[in-house]
């Protein structure tokens, strides 16, 4: 890995950019009602009558109100439509100037996976699939989609991959990080089982409605703690897969944590070896330090960026993780976006750039 610890600069005005993939695009319905038609009957009137009741008491919506609606920048408002909604609008904005060669959606809104009615659930996620082919994937070959699956049922999350395995435009499983349990329990095996078997990787997003609070204690108080909390969230997540067996027990499984950062795993890791050496007797299925399993089966993404006051501690953590398990993303079209040109604190070598913007996506997404 080559790093340059100087500050990151702009690209020559006028300059042609190179091709980037971003690995968090958002896209999103105008309204509710709009994914009526890929829906059977029977749910089209059960979403008219019902909506769709997520697993939290918050009936109106999530918790902690965004600062600024849908929590987009306020330039990315197409006329007449929300952030995301408008794929030309998406496609001058952010595709095109950026050179963005690859683009993976990850559909968030509506969280079909999280909808308390099972059946819905999974009646929303085909739904949703079926959309992000009819209307996104399929008019840009840019773009590629998340299968969006009902997590909480993973027998019905394991027939909707197999459903779409080897879809051309599906590169990945998706999920988001609060669940009702944690994600290396057993329950959710049969989905990892049908991940593996298609070849997809297991991408889990920030967010979420499991029924519980972000934090171990209870509700907190603002927004501010709640984003902040992602990363928690995708700690207890990994370390659950990690302890629970699950890359033991499907070693081909990779996994993608999405919008939760990534300066936290180093040191993860280095608790989570510390303690499995006092106490691996208890989990003899565990033969590996859990850094090495991290190691070879999970990637992050780059968004949102920490950084560091001194430069310097960024290149160590992203020399720990290893340059080619960071995936760049942008979380277009939310208001923490990160642009291309002035997201990394640290500038990189030719290589490790290339890698970190868009070689590590294609060969993890198998589009090179």
């Amino acid at each position: 890995m080559s790093l340059d610890l100087r500050e990151a600069g702009s690209a020559t005005p006028g300059a042609t950019k190179p091709a980037i993939a971003d690995c968090d695009i958002h896209p999103c319905l105008m309204q509710a009602k709009d994914i009526l038609p890929w829906l059977p009957r029977r749910w089209q009137r059960h979403m008219e009558q019902f909506g769709m009741l997520p697993r939290h008491g918050y009936q109106s919506g999530p918790a902690y109100p965004k600062g600024q609606p849908d929590a987009a920048r306020i330039d990315a408002w197409p006329p007449g439509g929300r952030p995301g909604s408008d794929l030309g609008f998406m496609q001058r904005q952010h595709l095109d100037p950026n050179n963005v060669a690859l683009g993976i959606l990850n559909v968030i809104a509506p969280a079909a996976g999280a909808a308390q009615n099972l059946d819905f659930s999974a009646a929303l996620c085909r739904a949703l699939n079926q959309w992000q082919v009819d209307e996104w994937t399929g008019k840009d070959s840019r773009l590629k989609g998340s299968v969006l699956v009902p997590y909480e049922d993973a027998q019905a999350a394991a027939a909707e991959i197999d459903y779409w395995a080897g879809h051309k435009d599906f590169v990945q499983v998706m999920l988001l990080s609060r669940t009702a349990e944690p994600l290396g329990q057993r329950r959710y095996w049969p989905l990892y089982a049908a991940a593996e078997r298609a070849g997809l990787p297991v991408g889990v997003h920030a967010f979420g409605y499991g029924g519980y609070p972000v934090t171990a204690g209870g509700w907190p108080s603002y927004y501010i703690e709640e984003m902040v909390g992602h990363a928690q969230c995708c700690q207890a997540l990994l370390t659950s897969m990690v302890v629970e067996g699950v890359f033991e027990r499907f070693p081909g499984l990779k996994l993608v944590l999405i919008e939760a950062g990534f300066a936290w795993l180093p040191s993860l890791a280095w608790r989570l070896d510390k303690t499995w050496a006092r106490l691996r007797e208890e989990v003899p299925h565990l033969a590996r330090p859990p850094s090495e399993v991290i190691r070879q089966h999970v990637w992050v993404t780059t968004q949102p960026m920490e950084e560091p006051e001194k430069r310097r501690h960024l290149h160590d953590v992203i020399e720990w993780i290893g340059i080619d398990r960071l995936l760049f993303a942008t979380d277009y079209p939310h208001w923490d976006y990160d642009d291309p040109e002035w997201s990394l604190p640290v500038r990189l070598g030719a290589d490790a750039r290339q890698d970190l913007f868009l070689r590590n996506a294609l060969k993890l997404y198998g589009q090179g």
